[in-house]
């Protein structure tokens, strides 16, 4: 970074959003599985468990999150800031408890992480902040190019708390999503040394140098509780090509184990493979520091003295 002469202040808001995900990776590593469900305090107001269907089809009205639902299901990316108008929308205008239209945006986002959209959403209705998150047409419209006005959003601040369901927004649907592993073939395995890559271990310069069986170990059952679409299966196994001599194996860790002894067994430490016997290696982060903090900015006030000083340094 040095070389292209840049300022701290130039890239320290690159960083806060890195640290975001570092931070809500944290908060999965401290909490386990509590993240899946309100963490702080009940999402208040919560009429319904499901999705609304004008969010689904992309036709709620409002073009902006209409065209948003569009590129996500094209490209598999969405802007920040759309996925938090999306997930404001689904739970604190349509009162639909967070945890289903959280599964279905995961499922769409070839960078999908559960902690960064989870506890996202979960910031968003207020089951992991202070208070809920709402943004009306005005906001909308200014960050995204837009002049759409006389809309449900179109009213003040003021009005959210007290907003009525839209029609529009009444009719919901269950999130329902099977991710097929069917068409990867299992390959023949070894019981010596192995660096074991999951979903979210795909890290081409681990352990680069050195010689090792290497294998992408695909557990069905975290795709079962939680799905993700062909499109962003297909983008993971691409790359997982960046992996030279990599093989894929579909299969829960107790059926590897009866095929590599555990102390053969090499996997980096991960909330999705607390249930891995063997050799943990830690996981790359923009931080050491661990605990439990109570918000972001409590998290990124310890970090960035380090982090700046680390790039000075470069």
């Amino acid at each position: 970074m040095k070389t292209l002469n840049l300022e701290w202040f130039e890239v320290e808001r690159l960083v806060q959003e890195l640290a975001w995900r570092d931070y809500f990776q944290n908060v999965w590593k401290q909490k386990g599985d509590e993240i899946f469900s309100d963490l702080k305090q009940n999402q208040e107001q919560v009429e319904n468990h499901g999705i609304p269907l004008a969010i689904l089809k992309g036709e709620t009205g409002i073009q902006i999150l209409d065209d948003a639902v569009k590129t996500l299901y094209e490209t598999g990316y969405l802007h920040n800031h759309l996925r938090m108008y999306l997930a404001s929308v689904c739970c604190n205008i349509a009162h639909c408890h967070w945890s289903e239209p959280a599964k279905w945006l995961y499922s769409n986002l070839l960078d999908g992480d559960l902690a960064s959209n989870h506890l996202s959403w979960q910031w968003v209705v207020g089951s992991f902040s202070k208070k809920k998150y709402f943004a009306n047409q005005d906001n909308l419209n200014k960050y995204f190019g837009g002049t759409q006005k006389n809309t449900f959003l179109d009213v003040d601040y003021s009005a959210f708390e007290t907003l009525k369901t839209p029609d529009i927004l009444k009719e919901t649907e269950k999130f329902e999503l099977k991710t097929n592993l069917d068409s990867l073939e299992n390959s023949p395995l070894a019981n010596e040394k192995t660096l074991i890559y999951t979903y979210y271990n795909l890290d081409p310069t681990w352990h680069q140098t050195e010689h090792f069986q290497r294998v992408l170990l695909l557990e069905p059952s975290l795709f079962e509780k939680f799905p993700v679409t062909k499109k962003v299966l297909d983008f993971a196994i691409e790359l997982s090509k960046n992996i030279p001599d990599l093989k894929i194996y579909v299969a829960e860790i107790s059926t590897l184990n009866k095929m590599i002894s555990t102390e053969n067994f090499i996997f980096k430490e991960h909330p999705t493979n607390a249930h891995f016997q063997g050799i943990k290696e830690d996981r790359s982060s923009l931080s050491n520091l661990e605990g439990d903090f109570p918000s972001f900015f409590n998290y990124w006030k310890k970090i960035k003295k380090e982090l700046q000083q680390e790039f000075e340094m470069r």
